[in-house]
């Protein structure tokens, strides 16, 4: 008899188990990924609306950013844009725009990066340049390179012979011009700053700053990172 009691007793609480596992979702006790176990869509640029908090389990990323959904890079990792010196809104619209903007650039002779870091900076972008903008360019900024010798294009200037500032060849990068397309989708922000003293530094050295320089003038049309004075760091 004691033996059937047991055996009774070892169904009824396995049977007890089994039912409480199948049972609702919506008061579990222990949910080891509850990203997973309750799913929430969410746009990842709007505040989450506070998904776990009817549980134990809260996404600890999301509580320690106040719920927002956009979280910040993962420690060690590299921003893209960590010189934090661009912002793609204020990119021309159209021709008038950029025409203001290309301009206007003419008269920013100073990067916006720390001056500290200048001879790093120049470093770089000769990496840069040689590696990105040297197969039409040349090496020595004459529009001599590769891909000119060999004859699939023909018509890319000696530096030597334009009148440049970082400015404009920072904005060239960013933008564009005439038959070079921009190069803002294969060089950050800050390295196309970098590339733009490079190419001031090795090929107009000695080039004289244009007048009034210092400033740039403001225009609706022309109120871009490039066409304005900035700020260093």
């Amino acid at each position: 008899m004691k033996k059937n009691v047991l055996k009774i007793t070892a169904v009824l609480g396995l049977t007890t188990v089994l039912l409480n596992s199948c049972g609702p979702k919506e008061n579990t006790p222990l949910v080891y990924f509850p990203d997973m176990y309750f799913p929430v869509a969410y746009d990842p640029l709007m505040k989450a609306q506070d998904a776990y908090s009817d549980h134990e389990n809260e996404i600890p990323a999301f509580v320690k950013n106040s719920f927002a959904t956009g979280l910040a890079p993962v420690e060690g990792s590299v921003a893209q844009n960590k010189d934090g010196i661009f912002e793609e809104g204020l990119l021309p619209k159209n021709a008038d725009q950029y025409n203001a903007g290309y301009d206007a650039s003419k008269n920013l002779t100073v990067s916006p990066l720390n001056p500290a870091n200048a001879a790093k900076d120049i470093e770089r972008g000769k990496m840069l340049f040689d590696r990105t903008c040297a197969t039409c360019h040349g090496t020595g900024g004459d529009g001599q390179g590769p891909i000119v010798q060999s004859g699939a294009f023909s018509g890319v200037p000696n530096y030597a012979d334009r009148e440049l500032t970082v400015g404009s060849v920072h904005y060239v990068l960013t933008n564009g011009r005439n038959a070079m397309g921009s190069y803002a989708g294969q060089l950050n922000p800050g390295d196309r700053w970098r590339v733009a003293m490079y190419v001031m530094n090795a090929f107009k050295k000695g080039a004289a700053a244009p007048a009034a320089a210092t400033t740039a003038t403001a225009t609706p049309a022309a109120e871009t990172t490039e066409t304005t004075t900035a700020t260093k760091k």
